[in-house]
């Protein structure tokens, strides 16, 4: 029996986390239950409104937010509010397959071309392994806003 997952980040601001997270996967927010989303608007914009109106105290709206895969095929991503900072080197990451079947140059172009994507949204590139066959094809190693470690592979 196969078992569907969810990442979590611990998170000082999940809400911005989210958004950075949503546009480097090509996710989405989904919008709060019972509410129907038109087309143009941010999901995510539609939460504030939800909360107040179910009593939530504005203080704990930023505590959470989630993104989802819009087909429905990876896996959901959970951000939680902690007090704590991040203190050490994450023991799990988050590989960004961002040139699945590419060898060589080409590969590499791919990964450069994302890394510079990603820099622009506000991930830190940290350093660049080159490929060394067979049994490494290259990646980029970076960290999203918050300093959390991820490759692109």
């Amino acid at each position: 029996m196969s078992r569907h997952i969810q990442v979590t980040f611990d998170a000082r601001d999940p809400r911005a986390l989210s958004y950075f997270w949503r546009d480097a996967l090509g996710y989405v927010h989904p919008g709060p239950p019972g509410v129907d989303v038109p087309e143009a608007v941010d999901p995510l914009s539609l939460w504030d409104d939800f909360l107040a109106r179910i009593g939530v105290p504005e203080e704990q709206w930023n505590t959470r937010s989630a993104i989802e895969d819009p087909k429905g095929q990876g896996p959901r991503v959970f951000f939680q509010q902690v007090p704590e900072g991040k203190v050490a080197k994450n023991r799990v990451h988050l590989d960004v397959r961002a040139a699945p079947g590419l060898q060589g140059e080409e590969r590499m172009a791919a990964l450069e071309a994302e890394c510079a994507r990603l820099v622009a949204l506000g991930a830190t590139r940290v350093h660049r392994e080159e490929p060394a066959p067979p049994l490494s094809a290259g990646h980029i190693m970076m960290t999203d806003p918050e300093d959390n470690e991820f490759c692109l592979d």
